[in-house]
């Protein structure tokens, strides 16, 4: 199967389409124009909104997009005209059609045939649906469809990415017929956007939909589909020349340096990969008279299907018809990919300059980058190697103008921050304690302080792009108006209420009640803390952090004479963490606090370091931490204890544990030896009641795992997030497209798809953390799966059709205790334990 992650919004919701770029066929007036629809904006009368009312059966009104170039498109999003509770205007269907030239339009259908697609059913919701089969367009019109005379409205998204192969359409024969064991198997191009008669013409379809075919042709990643639908197939009976032509036309002309076909090998049915193939180049108005042969290695012993790479030898072409020739009775292919790179020139054989990416729903995969693949008995002319040189000494002198600019721009900057931070030190000497805030999250901007509506369910801000569902559909969650809970304070710990005040979302955080009573924010109140070395430590409702700064944060200056370096333990963007001693620490400390040791021995503590070179924002995110930290004070949690912050780097100093952290401790171990199952549960008994105390106060943690667990004296445990920041656990984390780096293996399937961080999806994690904690940490959670396979993994969880894996049952796990794990991975949050109920039922296991 072909991967990608190729589920990005293209820019309706986030600017990136300018207003021009976006047209209708008319407008309600002036405020409801096609700019306004745009995915869950209210600016303007808050959406799109044509001038009749849509009729039955009539197309005439659509929303239309250009993306100013071919964009392989897999999502589209909808919702209506909602505009602050005042409008009540939605499509309850629609359809779609696209365009890659802007003259020939063409009308979306699904792998069923079917073109209506299901819209909202209310005016606030986001819609999301699949494209199944994705399209690949520069222009896409959303046409509101109704089965009686109706007001409609529309803001709408697309999400995708570019179409990096430039193909905009291949002709060939159509795909024919096998009969087998008595049933027919069609090879037909069931998507083909074409013409489609004898041959198929100027359209794309599956060669080029992303869904490679599997191994068995008579199966298939679709469900509800034919046998052999993944394939165009073609037997040797139907073609006296032994070869199959199919020709491709591109956008402009390119510098062709390898083409991939994937194709069927079941020899066992007389099905090969082609023999030969010999491809005509066109790049003006002839075609070449010299073509290009190719020979693969015919392979009788492996049966599986695979991609076979042509190499184009670096021609010149903005079309080729490629004759393949039959190895058997039948050749079938699923994919066929371009690798490509932009003409400088008119010349033949011009280096590319450019990575092909494989198109399909799951996730990327970049082609090794070719050799040049220079002909040193090529010999170039010297009009055009003036030319070259020319360019290449222009190019020169524009890069060592934007060095220049670069080192100019980095100077001024740092001369800034060093005013800006001379400012903030004054105020951090004056006092620690800062006047209550509040602070919100901002989707586009982590620490930004805006506030904006969201979804009632609680939510921390995903650092990555939002990857969308995998499968079928998913409705936003509403976003009604809510009742503002009052927070209390007690000795013990914070506790969360509710009171009868009613507010409107735009006025007041919005909340819904678990079970147990906590109350879970939207993702717009919620404060993002971004630690010290680059990962977010707690996500923390606004309300909750407005409160818990309304008091001095009782957390004293420690001198740095009196830290002694150990070793790092990790670093990340914006800091490091340090393992050290420190003297004295018991004069520092509260009365409801002692360390297990003397007055005269150094303390064994963790320094997170700010770099001094931090911008502002980071600063912030430190203070805010330091409040934070300093009023979590439960048995089960790190706690705070001291601070150095009258001059750089700022530092906080917290608890560690002369056991190092749970992982480590657990792998140097072997079952059934010195650590008994009853040491395990204790352990897990001790993270469950840390993370009750911290969802009791609302707090996301994010990251829990067994190397975010600390290890004292008598397996004592304390929950930490040091994790992230240690080269040790870089292979837990994956990164997302070069930007966030997540715990994949311990991530719950919301919060990987939708980017949704609860504490719901801490329970999951809480759950691979008490496998790790069982099987003695020797192994990584899905050790058998990779990153991608773990990923796809959570598809299975969101469609929900009984074929995702679950962690297996450790050995020494008892049968009560795996159930409480497939607890924690329910699909439904809703059905997930809270952490009191699984704190009980391990106590009750140890009974």
């Amino acid at each position: 199967m072909c991967f990608c992650v190729c589920r990005y919004p293209l820019g309706m919701s986030g600017g990136q389409i300018q207003d021009e770029d976006i047209t209708a066929s008319s407008q309600w007036s002036e405020s409801t124009a096609a700019r306004y629809g745009r995915l869950d904006f209210e600016e303007g009368d808050g959406a799109w909104c044509p001038e009749r009312t849509v009729e039955p059966d009539s197309l005439k009104e659509f929303l239309q997009v250009d993306l100013r170039s071919l964009h392989f498109i897999t999502l589209v999003g909808t919702q209506g005209r909602h505009a602050g509770g005042i409008g009540n205007e939605f499509a309850q269907m629609y359809k779609i059609k696209y365009s890659r030239d802007g003259s020939r339009w063409i009308s979306w259908r699904n792998r069923q045939g079917n073109q209506v697609i299901e819209g909202n059913r209310n005016a606030y919701d986001i819609m999301l649906k699949d494209l199944e089969p994705p399209i690949i367009a520069r222009f896409v019109r959303f046409m509101p469809v109704s089965d009686h005379s109706m007001n409609v409205c529309m803001r709408v998204e697309l999400y995708g990415c570019e179409w990096l192969d430039g193909l905009v359409s291949y002709n060939a024969p159509a795909g024919e017929q096998m009969s087998l064991e008595g049933q027919p198997v069609h090879f037909n191009d069931s998507v083909y956007d074409g013409a489609v008669i004898h041959s198929m013409t100027e359209g794309l379809g599956q060669l080029t939909d992303g869904m490679c075919g599997l191994d068995d042709f008579t199966h298939s990643h679709v469900y509800n589909v034919w046998p052999g639908y993944d394939y165009v197939g073609w037997t040797n009976e139907s073609f006296p020349n032994g070869y199959v032509e199919i020709m491709f036309e591109f956008d402009r002309t390119r510098n062709f340096t390898t083409m991939k076909v994937h194709c069927n090998n079941m020899f066992m049915q007389h099905i090969k990969a082609f023999r030969q193939v010999v491809c005509y180049f066109r790049s003006e108005a002839d075609w070449e008279a010299t073509p290009l042969s190719f020979s693969p290695v015919v392979d009788d012993v492996n049966p599986s299907a695979r991609f076979i790479t042509v190499s184009l030898a670096n021609h010149m072409a903005s079309a080729m018809k490629c004759h393949f020739y039959f190895a058997d009775a039948w050749m079938m292919f699923s994919e066929i990919t371009f690798q490509s790179g932009k003409c400088l020139h008119t010349h033949k054989r011009s280096p590319p300059n450019h990575v092909l990416l494989i198109l399909s729903s799951n996730r990327m995969v970049s082609s090794p980058i070719p050799s040049p693949g220079d002909d040193p008995t090529h010999k170039i002319d010297d009009s055009n190697t003036r030319i070259l040189i020319g360019c290449l000494v222009a190019i020169i002198f524009i890069l060592v103008a934007i060095i220049v600019i670069i080192l100019w721009r980095q100077v001024w900057q740092k001369m800034l921050e060093k005013a800006s931070r001379r400012m903030l030190d004054d105020e951090l000497t004056a006092s620690l304690s800062l006047q209550s805030e509040t602070f919100a999250y901002s989707h586009n901007n982590p620490s930004s302080s805006s506030s904006s509506s969201a979804p009632s369910e609680q939510e921390s801000s995903s650092t990555y792009e939002r990857i969308f569902p995998l499968g079928p559909d998913y409705q936003e969650p509403s976003r009604l108006i809510r009742k503002l809970p009052e927070f209390s304070h007690s000795s013990e710990e914070a506790a969360l209420t509710s009171t009868v005040v009613a507010v409107t979302a735009s006025k007041a955080p919005t909340a819904t009640f678990s079970q147990d009573g906590v109350p879970h924010y939207a993702e717009a109140d919620v404060v993002n803390l971004q630690g010290v070395t680059g990962g977010n430590t707690y996500a923390v409702p606004a309300l909750t952090m407005d409160l818990l700064s309304g008091k001095d944060v009782a957390v004293e200056e420690f001198p740095r004479k009196l830290l002694t370096f150990k070793e790092k333990l990790g670093e990340g963007q914006f800091g490091e963490v340090h393992l050290c001693e420190a003297e004295g620490m018991q004069e520092f400390m509260d009365e409801d606090f002692s360390f297990d040791i003397s007055d005269n021995q150094p303390v064994l503590v963790a320094v997170k370091m700010l770099r001094a070179d931090a911008n502002k924002n980071a600063r912030n995110d430190f203070l805010k931490e330091i409040k934070i930290m300093s009023r979590l004070k439960d048995p089960n949690i790190i706690r705070l204890l001291a601070v150095c912050i009258c001059s750089d780097p700022l530092c906080m100093i917290t608890e560690y544990m002369e056991n190092g952290d749970l992982n480590q401790f657990l792998s140097r171990h072997e079952p059934e030896g010195q650590l008994a199952y009853s040491n395990l549960c204790y352990m897990a008994t001790q993270i469950a009641s840390g993370m009750r105390y911290l969802s009791s106060l609302n707090f996301v943690h994010r990251d829990l795992a067994t190397r975010n667990c600390l290890v004292g004296k008598n397996y004592t445990i304390k929950i930490a997030d040091f994790g992230m920041s240690r080269n040790l656990y870089s292979g837990d984390y994956y990164r997302i497209q070069g930007r966030a780096v997540l715990p994949i293996r311990w991530m719950s399937w919301e919060s990987i798809l939708l980017g949704k961080f609860t504490t719901a999806s801490d329970v999951w994690a809480f759950g691979v953390t008490l496998w790790e904690t069982l099987t003695f940490c020797n192994e990584q959670p899905y050790s058998q799966l990779t990153d991608e396979q773990v990923i796809e993994n959570t598809g299975e969880f969101f469609r929900d059709q009984k074929r995702q894996v679950y962690l297996p049952q450790p050995v020494l796990c008892p049968d009560s205790v795996y159930k409480i794990m497939l607890n924690c991975w329910r699909r439904n949050t809703k059905e997930r334990p809270s952490f009191q109920d699984i704190h009980r039922a391990l106590l009750e296991s140890q009974a």
